[in-house]
């Protein structure tokens, strides 16, 4: 073991903590509480339980925790929670923060390494915090002759398109930031935006290898987007609906992935070269061209790219749940209550750790399943880095301009077959009742 830093002093390190806590209560004092005033008293304040929220009713509110629920109750069914916190960026940020963690660890476990380890005391489980801040604090260095003002918006409009597709994710019944008749359309429509971001983030470094790989981004996913369009056809045939919550609620009887594995299958693997991912990460190929695209990236410039990666896979897994693997369905394992009795018990403190009138069992089963089988679909992404080498580019594009599209249109003929010959689809013998 290495010796103690000489200078180091257990005096000035509780000072720092001293100081640290101080600057937090005059942040909050100063700054937190007048807006919150502000708003109290400056915003129309909607309708509670019948009663206009004040702010006196607010305070009291906070103070009773019986009374704290209708306000909990109206804010998470605001679109802003949806949008921001839950199921929409927050939520996908949390998942992908922990997809981010478990791929290093199991490539390391893979390949025979440790991994991360040191930052925190079980498994390395801060070495996420402390990438964060390192990004954070590196400096970001711009190449000279680069178009500086595409340089700094395209990580930004890289991370905005990946959270546009994550809002049009359903994670159960009524729980979608954006809830769209033509919601997988419009996911197909978001994700045509990548190649254009990438290629003007590559052009505007100002760098052949990141021209290069911006390139290869934009044919890779030209030559995968029609076989990724069609394997999800069938899906919509069978629902009758471009709608992603009608198409999770068609397979209540059986999974889509049973009568369309071919599609299911194709749909994953064109899902691996719209993330760039092993074996289709030519864009990136750093024994190649560096790091292709990102070669000229560094500091939160870097740290906005990977994150929006990580909400795109999330994005896309969670798209091949409700498109082939059932969607939120999955068998009632919470109980009717979470605390039998509370509701008619008069502590309030009880009501409210029973999440009395916010607990559903049904809802809160089908976020569990449709997490637990996205958890699922980027294991199986994960695990392909550690497995398959990568294939060369004319590989890779005869695979989605051929091989991919055949695949697609022999599993479309045997869906149609089935729907024509009465046994499957809207009005089928087997159909959603």
């Amino acid at each position: 073991m290495g010796a103690l830093n000489p200078d180091f002093r257990f005096g000035n390190f509780v000072g720092s903590i001293v100081q640290l806590v101080l600057f937090i209560l005059a942040f909050v004092t100063l700054l937190v509480l007048p807006i919150i005033f502000f708003v109290l008293f400056f915003v129309p304040l909607p309708v509670v339980d019948g009663q206009v929220l004040t702010p006196y009713l607010f305070f009291s509110m906070m103070v009773d925790p019986s009374r704290t629920i209708p306000v909990i109750q109206f804010l998470i069914h605001t679109d802003l929670f949806r949008a921001a916190v839950f199921p929409g960026f927050a939520f996908a940020a949390l998942i992908a923060a922990s997809t981010i963690f478990l791929e290093r660890k199991l490539l390391a476990k893979m390949q025979l390494r440790v991994g991360p380890l040191y930052a925190g005391k079980i498994e390395g489980i801060f070495q996420l915090l402390a990438d964060g801040l390192k990004l954070i604090s590196k400096e970001i260095i711009v190449p000279s002759g680069a178009d500086k003002v595409i340089f700094w918006l395209a990580p930004i409009m890289f991370v905005s398109t990946s959270a546009a597709v994550v809002a049009l994710i359903p994670v159960a019944p009524g729980w979608v930031a954006a809830d769209v008749d033509v919601g997988l359309i419009a996911v197909f429509a978001i994700l045509g935006f990548f190649p254009l971001i990438i290629l003007l983030f590559s052009w505007a470094s100002n760098s052949k290898y990141p021209f290069i790989g911006g390139l290869r981004a934009l044919h890779q996913m030209v030559a995968f987007e029609i076989p990724f369009l069609l394997s999800a056809l069938p899906a919509v045939i069978f629902a009758g609906s471009l709608n992603l919550s009608n198409i999770a609620l068609s397979q209540n009887l059986f999974w889509n992935i049973l009568v369309m594995p071919v599609n299911a299958f194709v749909f994953f693997i064109s899902s691996l070269a719209e993330l760039e991912r092993v074996p289709f990460d030519l864009p990136e190929a750093e024994s190649e061209i560096v790091a292709g695209w990102l070669t000229e990236t560094s500091g939160m410039i870097f740290g906005l790219i990977q994150l929006g990666n990580y909400l795109k896979l999330y994005a896309l897994a969670g798209l091949f749940v409700l498109l082939f693997l059932g969607g939120w369905y999955g068998p009632q394992i919470f109980p009717p209550e979470l605390i039998p009795g509370a509701s008619t018990s008069d502590v309030s403190l009880l009501r409210l750790v029973a999440l009395e009138g916010l607990y559903n069992p049904v809802t809160i089963n089908s976020i569990f399943w449709f997490t637990v089988k996205t958890f699922v679909v980027i294991l199986l992404m994960l695990i392909t880095r550690g497995i398959n080498p990568r294939i060369r580019i004319d590989i890779l594009l005869h695979t989605g301009w051929y091989k991919m599209i055949v695949l697609t249109f022999i599993n479309l003929f045997v869906v149609l077959t089935l729907i024509y010959g009465g046994i499957l689809g809207p009005g089928g013998l087997i159909s959603v009742k």
